[in-house]
Formats: structure tokens, C-alpha cells, sequence
């Protein structure tokens, strides 16, 4: 398998080795190809294979053994999430051993509030692109997403915006920005009416609620994210390595 060109190679590169360990192609405690295996394989240069394998062993997926090569962690599979991938909701469902799927509910263009502006850094009332939407782990709801992006930053016109995408692709292909990390804060709240719409189970029940902030290379805050997450169907365990 080569990589293509439509996204980064690294991103790429990630994600082929994340699907190889996830599937069990590179089973647990098995020693996975070297760096210059893997870039003859995917066509790929030795420092991009390296800046990834670097990735995955700080996200808990590997372990690299001096003198003796790489191996896949016997105990990753059993995290849904890694402490790099955290805010990525898709991830989290594909970790659950589940298929992910989006779908847009709303897009809508509104004033921001006193508290979102001063977290974006935006002047009293200038306008966000608000994205409401549902994810499915398989056929069922268990995350309800809610990101507000400045219009200011908009590329394109809104209604072209596919909310079925990848938050990360929704950035590139109409912001024409790039998430270079995010902050997410995990907190108990009880499931108010409004989510309980589109997630199963008991209302005013207590859930999870993670609120991320999205930032760019150089420190300043691309957009703020509110997701509901039906912890009675996924579970939230975390994998990370200690250097």
C-alpha cells in the first residue's frame, strides 16, 4: 500500500499503522517492520516513518526497544482513546470497535456570547458558524457535537460546508486552516432535554461532557467545542506512555 497526495504524508502514514494495529495485522507484543522497511513499503521517507512511529509510541501504541526494534503494546487495545487523540471523536468510536459515522444536524450563523468571544479572541458580538451534529457508532447516536467557528475565518460559502466530514477536513477544505493540537476538558453533567432528543437512555441522567478548544500552530484558538458522550454505550479509557 503506497500513500496518495490528498492529504499530509504523516497524517497518512499515522493512519495506515493505526488501522494495521487496530485490525491485528501488527498483533500485541509483536515486533512491527522497521523504519526503512516501512518507507521502501509506502513509498514514503525515513523521517516521516520515524515522526510517526514517535507519535505512536508517545500515544501508548508502541513500544521501541533499543537495539531490538519496535513492538506493538499488548495492552493498547484495550484503550478507546489516547491522551493525542482525545478530541478526535471519530477515533474514539473506531477504539470502541464500532463504525463511525456523522451526520450533520444544523448550520447556522449567530452573535458570539461575552465568554466566547473572550476565548477566541473576538471583538462583542462578531459572528460564529455553528455545527451541530450526531455521532453513530454503528446505527446508534452516542455523541452529540456542538463547534463554533468565527465567520471571519470562513473560505467558502457556508452552505457548501459538509458537515459529514472529519472536524480536521471541515478546517482545511472551508477555513483553509490546519488543527495543530487541541485542549479537552472532561467534565460530569447531567443530560439536559435538548441533547436527550438524539441520545438513547434515561433523561437528567448523569454524562459526559468533554469541551475542547481547538488551536493553530502559533497559539491562537480556531474554534470551541461542546460533545455529549453516552458513556453507557462507550467507554472512555486512556492509553498513554511515560517517558
Amino acid at each position: 500500500m503506497r500513500v496518495l497526495q490528498a492529504r499530509s504524508i504523516a497524517d497518512q502514514v499515522d493512519e495506515i499503522l493505526l488501522e494495521r494495529i487496530r485490525s491485528g495485522i501488527y498483533s500485541p507484543g509483536n515486533r512491527i517492520p522497521s523504519e526503512s522497511e516501512l518507507s521502501d513499503e509506502l513509498g514514503v521517507s525515513r523521517a516521516t516513518v520515524r515522526s510517526v512511529l514517535a507519535k505512536l509510541a508517545a500515544n501508548g501504541f508502541i513500544i521501541r526497544k533499543q537495539g531490538d526494534g519496535t513492538y506493538v503494546n499488548e495492552h493498547a487495545h484495550r484503550a478507546s482513546a489516547h491522551f493525542g487523540n482525545l478530541w478526535d471523536l471519530t477515533e474514539l468510536i473506531a477504539g470502541n470497535g464500532y463504525n463511525p459515522s456523522i451526520r450533520l444536524i444544523s448550520i447556522a450563523q449567530r452573535p458570539a456570547t461575552e465568554k466566547e468571544s473572550l476565548v477566541l479572541g473576538l471583538e462583542a458580538g462578531d459572528e460564529l458558524i455553528c455545527l451541530r451534529r450526531l455521532f453513530h457508532a454503528d446505527q446508534r447516536a452516542v455523541i452529540l457535537a456542538d463547534n463554533v467557528i468565527p465567520a471571519s475565518m470562513l473560505c467558502e460559502p457556508m452552505k457548501n460546508i459538509d458537515g459529514g466530514l472529519h472536524i480536521r477536513e471541515i478546517f482545511e477544505l472551508y477555513f483553509h486552516k490546519k488543527i495543530a493540537f487541541v485542549l479537552t476538558n472532561i467534565r460530569s453533567v447531567v443530560l439536559d432535554p435538548g441533547a436527550h432528543r438524539y441520545l438513547a437512555g434515561e433523561s437528567a441522567r448523569p454524562i459526559l461532557q468533554l469541551q475542547t478548544t481547538f488551536y493553530e500552530k502559533n497559539n491562537l484558538p480556531l474554534a470551541l467545542g461542546v460533545n455529549v458522550f453516552d458513556d453507557s454505550f462507550l467507554h472512555l479509557s486512556l492509553a498513554q506512555a511515560w517517558n
